[in-house]
């Protein structure tokens, strides 16, 4: 019984000190990320928005969300980096999309159909 209370202390403290270590690992990542910026990087920004970076000093982005269309964004507003498997997705799609579904039966051509009053 005299054990129980250390024990308890001991149960309670090692998660709650390995969930802060995790966490500081995550925000180094993120601190690291956000320093590496440059122009031409394509983003997402923690409010799901995507953009390219156009202009870029030690606090601010500019970001270019559509053609000629530039918002200015804090550096920590930046969740990630996107790489171009983006655009692979698209092909892909696009291939798939043109190639003939084996269960789809056409109708023959000749047939037409006919509309009576009956």
């Amino acid at each position: 019984m005299d054990l129980l209370l250390p024990l308890l202390l001991v149960a309670l403290l090692v998660p709650m000190f390995l969930g802060v270590r995790r966490q500081k690992r995550e925000m180094a990542k993120v601190t690291e990320m956000q320093e590496s910026l440059k122009v031409g990087d394509r983003v997402t920004t923690t409010s799901g928005l995507y953009g390219t970076i156009v202009e870029l000093d030690e606090t601010t982005i500019d970001l270019e969300i559509a053609e000629d269309v530039v918002t200015t964004w804090l550096r920590q507003s930046i969740r990630d980096v996107r790489t171009d498997d983006v655009t692979d997705t698209v092909e892909e799609t696009a291939t798939e999309i043109d190639e003939p579904s084996p269960n789809v039966v056409e109708a023959p051509a000749d047939e037409t159909t006919r509309l009576t009053k009956d």
